[in-house]
């Protein structure tokens, strides 16, 4: 396989949006990541350009992320890196990255989060996958 595979620590600089794609939820937000250097010509840590990605999640991610997610959220992302080459208005070509993401999780070096974990039943595909022949509705999330 030779995709790249990126992991970012950063920022998020917007609110998670959705949106179907087919049958399938996509969420979308940005990024931003600032690197910090030391300099031994000033003795001192000094920031770096900030770089922007957009980070797109799928499915159960996606569903996660809208629900975990807000903008200032310090995060770490993981997935496919893909580069994207357009024309601007004035006929420059702009490359922009965006980042499939594999993994989203908050930042623990900067703060603290509590985990609930979901379940098969909370998840539209998963759902569809439940013999509700021979199990109610209401007993499905237990039977999961």
């Amino acid at each position: 396989m030779n995709e790249t595979q990126v992991t970012l620590q950063g920022w998020l600089g917007s609110d998670v949006t959705t949106r179907m794609a087919g049958e399938s939820l996509v969420a979308n937000f940005r990024v931003a990541c600032t690197p910090r250097r030391f300099s031994k010509k000033t003795n001192d840590w000094v920031d770096g350009d900030t770089q922007w990605y957009t980070v797109n999640a799928w499915r159960g991610l996606a569903e996660n992320c809208a629900e975990s997610l807000h903008r200032g959220d310090p995060v770490v992302v993981h997935g496919r890196l893909n580069a994207q080459v357009w024309s601007n208005s004035a006929g420059i070509d702009v490359t922009s990255f965006d980042i499939e993401a594999t993994f989203v999780g908050h930042d623990l070096n900067r703060g603290t989060t509590s985990f609930q974990r979901t379940t098969k039943a909370e998840s539209a595909e998963d759902a569809a996958e439940l013999d509700t022949a021979s199990v109610p509705v209401e007993d499905a999330a237990t039977a999961a």
